[in-house]
């Protein structure tokens, strides 16, 4: 089944806020997917990474930085990328971070994002957080079983992150899976609409539909 082509570019989106849509789900869930296809069918949508606002830790060492649990909500500057949706929604540009996995630290650079008719936001805690969540028109999540997340999450973390199987087995366990289960799999319950199995075309279909009736 193939996805609905995209519409033509209004310009005239600049008279009226933002579509704010929130995509959720565990890692390796393949919410990155579902957010990618819906940027490629509709015209003008900006994409906002949650993982681009973990916190900077310079003072810390590489050791002491690889211990950080990123996957508790503290790991994450939330309170900015709320801030950001507020200026994007105020038709203002913004200063997106760039992190740097590798090295768990922020770049020196940043990605200039420009105002939108649509705002998706993307990560496994974006509907665990409330005001985050109150910044939302949409709200999305993407319910995959774990054995198939973990096994895409070692894929990924090996060939983007430079890690190897012990390390991402090590934190999945220690950490990957229990705030899975404390934090994002009970974010579920505020989604409006849960994509089951991961790329659902006619889900994903449906969601572009939904998107182009709100623009």
């Amino acid at each position: 089944m193939a996805l609905p082509p995209p519409p033509r570019f209004d310009p005239t989106w600049a008279a009226a806020a933002p579509l704010v849509i929130g995509i959720a789900g565990g890692s390796g869930s393949g919410k990155t997917t579902v957010a990618e296809a819906l940027v490629e069918a509709i015209d003008g949508v900006a994409l906002i990474e949650h993982d681009s606002y973990y916190r900077h830790y310079p003072d810390l060492d590489f050791e002491a930085r690889s211990k950080v649990n990123y996957d508790h909500p503290d790991s994450l500057e939330t309170e900015l990328l709320v801030e950001h949706l507020g200026r994007l929604r105020a038709g203002e540009a913004i200063r997106k971070p760039v992190y740097d996995f590798t090295r768990h630290l922020r770049s020196t650079e940043v990605v200039v994002v420009e105002p939108a008719p649509v705002v998706i936001v993307e990560g496994i805690l974006v509907l665990a957080d409330r005001s985050l969540r109150e910044m939302m028109d949409l709200k999305i999540f993407v319910d995959t079983d774990p054995d198939l997340r973990l096994a895409r999450r070692i894929e990924r973390d090996i060939r983007e992150r430079a890690r190897t199987v012990e390390s991402v087995l090590a934190q999945y366990l220690a950490t990957v899976r229990p705030m899975h289960l404390e934090f994002v799999e009970p974010s579920k319950r505020h989604a409006d609409i849960i994509i089951p199995g991961g790329f659902n075309v006619g889900a994903v279909a449906t969601v572009i539909e939904l998107i182009r009736a709100r623009m």
